[in-house]
């Protein structure tokens, strides 16, 4: 079965142990790595059977897949930044973005609300040298680049996780784990616990599984790295939890979208 998922280190973090056998599968899985917008493109065809994708594209694909409550990205402090040279007003803008199914974009897009802004797609390691170069006029980054933005000469004009918090209270839902639901409910809460076994492993034995991090990574630095793990793989990656729950439902209100009560295994 393919598996699929970024080649950030949180992913890689994650899948590691799952995808070298260092824990038992319920079915043998054949990783598939790829930046998040197009595993949201290829959740959006149903292409592959089990992917992480990100919570603005599950709410399009929610008919045909389920989400797992284990190995997505949850949190507090974990939000997409928008950053710039120098200050620039948004109205109007140039917008640098990693996708329009990411759920950085949503995010922005309900910060703006009816403020009009051009959108400029990229790949998300593009972003912040196409605002540096002047190419864009705000860039909205996600992943390490929230580590590393000052080293282009950025800075930071607003975190899109700070304003969902002040907005909501909850935690800010970026991206999960999906399933096909073809696959069946038993075979999902099995894939659950093999993920969860996953992260336990790579949190038991970091040193074996920093090289496989390292050798995927877009930023090489082995403390950004690091600070890419810590900050997105978490409690709730073990287990959504009822606050994630709560969460993630909010961000489907507020997204307009209708996901239905089976959307989670």
């Amino acid at each position: 079965m393919q598996l699929g998922f970024s080649p950030c280190p949180n992913d890689t973090f994650t899948f590691y142990a799952l995808v070298h056998g260092k824990v038992p599968s319920p079915v043998p899985l054949e990783p598939v790595l790829a930046d998040i917008e197009t595993l949201n493109a290829w959740a959006l065809e149903g292409r592959l059977p089990l992917t992480k994708l990100s919570y603005a594209a599950f709410a399009r694909v929610a008919g045909g897949y389920r989400a797992l409550a284990v190995g997505g990205a949850l949190g507090r402090g974990v939000g997409p930044l928008v950053v710039a040279k120098g200050e620039r007003p948004f109205e109007g803008a140039r917008v640098a973005h990693p996708g329009e199914a990411t759920t950085a974009y949503a995010l922005f897009r309900m910060y703006m609300g009816e403020r009009p802004f051009t959108p400029v797609p990229m790949v998300y390691s593009e972003i912040m040298p196409a605002v540096a170069r002047g190419e864009a006029d705000l860039g909205l980054i996600i992943h390490e680049s929230r580590f590393v933005y000052p080293e282009y000469g950025l800075t930071k004009l607003l975190d899109l996780g700070e304003w969902w918090e002040e907005e909501t209270g909850l935690p800010l839902p970026l991206g999960l784990i999906a399933g096909r639901r073809e696959l069946g409910t038993e075979l999902l809460r099995e894939l659950e616990h093999a993920i969860k076994e996953s992260i336990r492993y790579a949190w038991d034995h970091p040193d074996e599984v920093f090289p496989y991090m390292k050798a995927h990574a877009q930023e090489l630095d082995d403390e950004v790295i690091w600070k890419h793990v810590r900050t997105y793989v978490n409690d709730f990656s073990l287990d959504l939890g009822e606050e994630g729950r709560r969460a993630a439902e909010a961000f489907f209100s507020r997204l307009g979208a209708a996901v239905g009560e089976g959307w989670l295994v």
